[in-house]
């Protein structure tokens, strides 16, 4: 899992990340990064009939996958586990049922042998059906295990022919698992219900949808996502919240992620000693066609109930995320032993979904917590009010008192030149 929407979605999330500090996952050690295994891709390939059209620089899909792949392959960072799996490769034939079995694993998810994957590709030939949602569940068993960055690359010119699967609907699975797994889709006919097809498998894992015309084009963007795994990421810890805080569980600095239904309440607890401060943020991912107005919540209470502080944002228009922030600085104690106050956060949302669209599994949200030692002096503190910005805005203030005072010195002295003259 960009559209501008995606774009701005994000900048929310980023600002929402900056409000909350930067957080340490759950029980690793400040300073101490903790160790990942290998980044893992595996390549999804439609091979269906459809595949043999020539329409991509003068040449066929296939072609152009193919090259694709071979391009790929040579780039692909040693430190990659790569593997290829393909959809519709082996049976020609018009029995639905077996058809849409038609998903096989081409290259084993692993150390990279650039020649053998170069050679399994080029036997490729379009042959049959388009079962996407089985090639996504099969793609998903190839990447257990480890705790590194999991990729799905999947290609395809048609949309899937083997319902009442929804492919849609087994990214929204295998999202729902909180296996950290994301799923990247190419098509390569600009098709309107195929785009959609993508699109909503894409989102519902965070992934990205992109629209090829050209070689170099779907060369370039299959590159990108490969090395993008290489990228180094904090895991979320899943979690499960419940609808009341004495129950909830208590979560330490990190990052959580956990399934909220349309319209529910999620509590969880932080423990804040006196001097420390709680920063936390939500984002909730609409993974799904919602209604417009919405809103996504997330407010700070004590264990009796009285709301502390909360951080609110809403929107009347299609998008794919909704985040929000809070700060809360608990005052310092003279009394050393003082103990920790328990903050009940409550995340909430006001989605609602379009007619016809399934409600669970419930709505993607992460959860970001950071505890950290407050400002020793009050002064310092910016979280409710301006702080030691009121320094400068008293300056602004004399400039302008001082500089309309000199200018209307000067424009009494300009109009009694003028009458005298």
């Amino acid at each position: 899992m960009i559209t501008s929407k995606r774009l701005a979605a994000g900048a929310c999330a980023l600002l929402a990340a900056l409000a909350a500090g930067i957080a340490v996952p759950a029980g690793a050690v400040a300073g101490e990064p903790t160790p990942q295994d290998a980044p893992k891709v595996d390549l999804v390939l439609d091979v269906s009939g459809s595949m043999r059209t020539r329409d991509i620089d003068g040449g066929s899909r296939m072609d152009a996958a193919k090259q694709a792949f071979n391009e790929v392959v040579d780039a692909t960072p040693e430190e990659v586990q790569l593997g290829i799996r393909t959809l519709g490769a082996n049976y020609p034939g018009n029995d639905r049922r077996t058809g849409c079995k038609d998903t096989a694993q081409l290259y084993p998810v692993g150390p990279l042998n650039r020649e053998q994957a170069k050679t399994a590709v080029a036997t490729l030939q379009p042959t049959g059906w388009t079962p996407i949602g089985p090639a996504l569940l099969k793609a998903a068993d190839d990447l257990d295990g480890g705790n590194g960055t999991r990729r799905i690359v999947l290609i395809s010119d048609g949309e899937d022919t083997c319902g009442p699967l929804d492919p849609c609907e087994v990214a929204r699975e295998i999202a729902a698992k909180g296996v950290g797994l994301t799923i990247d889709t190419l098509g390569l006919v600009p098709n309107a219900k195929l785009n959609r097809q993508l699109s909503c498998i894409a989102e519902a894992t965070g992934g990205t949808y992109t629209s090829v015309r050209h070689k170099e084009e779907l060369s370039g963007k299959v590159n990108q996502l490969v090395d993008r795994t290489t990228d180094k990421v904090v895991t979320p810890v899943a979690v499960d919240g419940t609808d009341r805080c004495d129950a909830a569980p208590t979560l330490k600095s990190g990052l959580y992620t956990d399934r909220e239904v349309f319209g529910q309440h999620r509590f969880y607890r932080v423990d804040v000693k006196p001097g420390q401060e709680l920063r936390a943020s939500v984002s909730v991912s609409d993974d799904r066609p919602v209604n417009p107005d919405y809103g996504v919540s997330l407010r700070a209470f004590t264990i009796h109930g009285r709301e502390i502080v909360r951080g609110e944002a809403t929107g009347t228009g299609r998008t794919d995320m909704m985040s929000t922030g809070l700060r809360y600085p608990k005052a310092e104690s003279d009394d050393e032993n003082a103990p920790a106050e328990t903050v009940c956060l409550q995340v909430a949302n006001s989605f609602s979904p379009a007619a016809g669209v399934k409600t669970t599994p419930g709505l993607p949200l992460e959860l970001t917590v950071d505890v950290v030692d407050g400002p020793s002096q009050a002064s310092d503190v910016a979280a409710f009010g301006l702080g030691r910005g009121w320094w400068l805005l008293g300056a602004l203030v004399l400039t302008g008192f001082l500089g309309g005072l000199v200018w209307g010195w000067l424009s009494r002295w300009r109009f009694a030149v003028w009458r005298t003259n």
